[in-house]
């Protein structure tokens, strides 16, 4: 079922079963179900409540919480744009956020509200309906990237129409809202599909959760999946995981497909309201492009989309950038390298953004290097960047800088004399990374 906002979403399946549950969550230590009908009168009565702020730009420091899904939908029920930020986020990225999309109107935690200094209104160029996350920021600042109700419930649509979920499921809600894989894949692919959502509890409940509410269906970045797999925490009645947002290693889908769960893996971009493509077959990352969209590989390998129902409005006020993200005849440019089969079926190959390109011409492909690295430095946390025009080694943990020298030879003699790592830092923290556990190599 297509929809066009949140609230006629959820109004569709209230008045099929008014009684259909909508959310499952904890509060004050007590397991709730809501229905949908109970959901739209939430999130009508808030509406209402917030109309006087319409035109407005309302900042939601996403929590995961049902409060927070109700003033979202509220928000842009009542004629505000939205703006979804991380509450776990340091208070300097919040800040720098905050400011970025012109807001003073702030929904969270009152404390950290406070601690903030945003409470009263400012003006905004986001128009109605607008709902801006920030991207992940591996190569550089994170930009806000302005997409909208429609265009987010045409990504669930498009998630449904390949993997369709039963008004009978329980999809596992793990993921931060404020990142569009975990706010679509993780929230709207159930509301979507009339399922029920259960929501984590929390990064301390990662343990627990899905004992606890045991689910049917999950979506998860590989970082998370991984963890769930090696604590061996998935439990029986899972039959679907959703994995994406990052390169996730065969061997550890395997795993998941050995305890006979359905395992397809995603691809899609902030730019783009998530999902482009999803597996549906026996190899997980031979990808069915989604029914709204469509894929062509650039001479250079690079992925370009044609999404008119999903792709953003742009960046928030920065039409150079947002003239620079298409082509002349009005393709995305996804930034990552691909291939299409004979059944045109996509295939991700790399990064351009992965690839430090030299004043020789030659490159240099990071996940590739950074594997046969880490084989030599077992046990660190690394990551390549590039620093006036010259390779460096970012390492954390327990590290001498002479002894890693030492163990990369192998690796420096085997490389053109540009690639060779020309600097090493050690770090006593772990290394940046996105919500989706992806390096901030521009931090680096």
């Amino acid at each position: 079922m297509r929809f066009q906002t949140f609230f006629g979403m959820l109004g569709h399946w209230a008045a099929i079963d008014s009684d259909a549950p909508a959310l499952i969550y904890e509060k004050d230590g007590e397991k709730r179900t809501e229905s949908y009908a109970q959901l739209l009168a939430a999130v009508r009565d808030r509406a209402e409540t917030l109309k006087v702020c319409a035109g407005r730009c309302e900042a939601i420091l996403a929590d995961g919480s049902r409060d927070c899904i109700v003033e979202v939908f509220a928000a842009l029920k009542a004629g505000l744009s939205v703006a979804l930020l991380d509450a776990a986020a340091p208070d300097e990225t919040l800040r720098e956020q905050l400011k970025a999309c012109d807001t003073g109107l702030v929904w969270g935690d009152e404390d950290l509200c406070e601690e903030l200094g945003f409470t009263a209104l400012a003006q905004t160029d986001a128009k109605p309906g607008d709902v801006l996350f920030f991207t992940s920021g591996t190569t550089h600042r994170a930009k806000a990237v302005v997409l909208t109700e429609e265009s987010l419930c045409s990504s669930a649509y498009n998630g449904g129409a390949l993997l369709p979920l039963q008004p009978s499921d329980l999809l596992m809600c793990m993921l931060p809202l404020s990142h569009v894989f975990g706010f679509v894949c993780g929230l709207l692919w159930g509301l979507s599909c009339g399922a029920c959502v259960a929501l984590c509890r929390g990064v301390r409940h990662y343990l627990d959760d899905l004992a606890t509410f045991r689910p049917t269906a999950l979506s998860a970045v590989p970082l998370l999946l991984g963890f769930l797999v090696q604590h061996e925490l998935l439990n029986p009645e899972l039959k679907l995981v959703l994995v994406g947002a990052g390169d996730c290693p065969r061997p550890l889908l395997q795993r998941v497909k050995d305890r006979n769960i359905r395992v397809s893996f995603g691809y899609g971009l902030t730019e783009t309201s998530s999902g482009l493509a999803l597996s549906l077959g026996t190899d997980p990352m031979s990808m069915t492009v989604c029914p709204d969209d469509r894929i062509r590989i650039a001479e250079d390998g690079e992925i370009l989309v044609d999404a008119p129902t999903c792709v953003m409005k742009g960046y928030y006020k920065d039409p150079e950038a947002t003239k620079e993200a298409f082509t002349e005849d009005g393709w995305l440019r996804t930034g990552d390298l691909g291939r299409l089969d004979e059944e045109g079926k996509l295939t991700i190959t790399g990064r351009k953004k992965d690839m430090l390109v030299f004043e020789d011409g030659t490159k240099l492909f990071l996940p590739e290097a950074e594997a046969e690295l880490a084989a030599l430095l077992p046990g660190l946390e690394l990551a390549l960047y590039q620093k006036d025009g010259k390779v460096w080694l970012a390492v954390a943990g327990d590290a001498d800088e002479k002894d890693v020298k030492r163990k990369i030879v192998p690796w420096q003699d085997r490389q053109d004399r540009s690639h060779k790592i020309a600097g090493i830092t050690l770090r006593e923290d772990p290394l940046p990374r996105t919500a989706t556990g992806k390096v901030r190599r521009w931090e680096l």
